[in-house]
């Protein structure tokens, strides 16, 4: 029976000759990774939400009255994107002039609605930044654990007296795991922050849209 050949590439062996740095730059990696999986998985599910909600506009101006389309859109609106755009914008077109200053009644109406959509672009771009540092630091977090790695390696090396290939082409390519690691990280960051870019694009302009309908809405009446 030929004996199990010692693998020189082994994870496991470059954890166990890593020291406290080494360890310390693969937990943040590990870390990295879980905050990030969580938000994509948070995000994926707050942009499904408001996609389809996004439908709930048309039958808004479908519904007979004002009080009918608002509550048919917050009842569809679960993540608060679209609906408080005709709430505050009907509060402030039934409402006197208020401490705005010397503005128009018009000019309030389109003060609250742009206010409200500033608050539903913050809400809709949440966790987006996160997900960018991530993608960008991470392959950098982990070109130091194989820095660190390999200056490691050759230290040892060193220290022993001899140089020869296969003593250090081990630790070297245990090293470069540590760059691995860091795209696995940040490869599915940068993807997912493109993807939510795209939708909130597609939503922020249906946002624009929307309040622009309104204020004709509010100021024609």
């Amino acid at each position: 029976m030929t004996p199990p050949v010692d693998n020189p590439f082994s994870l496991a062996r470059y954890w166990e000759q890593g020291d406290a740095i080494g360890h310390g730059v693969a937990y943040l990696l590990l870390a990295m990774s879980l905050v990030s999986w969580f938000c994509i998985l948070a995000k994926a599910y707050s942009t499904w939400r408001v996609r389809k909600a996004a439908g709930s506009v048309d039958a808004f101006w479908s519904a007979p009255t004002l009080d009918d389309g608002i509550t048919l859109l917050t009842l569809a609106d679960r993540e608060d994107v679209y609906a408080p755009l005709p709430v505050h914008g009907r509060a402030h077109a039934a409402a006197a002039a208020t401490l705005a200053g010397e503005m128009s009644r018009d000019e309030q109406i389109i003060r609250i609605l742009r206010q409200q959509i500033t608050r539903a672009t913050h809400r809709v771009e949440g966790g987006l930044t996160l997900l960018a540092s991530i993608g960008a630091t991470a392959p950098f977090v982990g070109l130091l654990g194989t820095v660190w790695g390999i200056y490691h390696a050759l230290a040892n090396v060193s220290a022993s007296g001899t140089v020869q290939i296969d003593k250090v082409a081990g630790p070297v390519g245990e090293a470069l795991i540590m760059t691995g690691f860091g795209l696995v990280v940040a490869i599915p960051a940068v993807l997912a922050y493109n993807a939510f870019n795209r939708f909130n694009r597609v939503t922020l302009a249906e946002l624009d849209g929307f309040a622009h309908d309104l204020q004709s809405y509010f100021t024609g009446r």
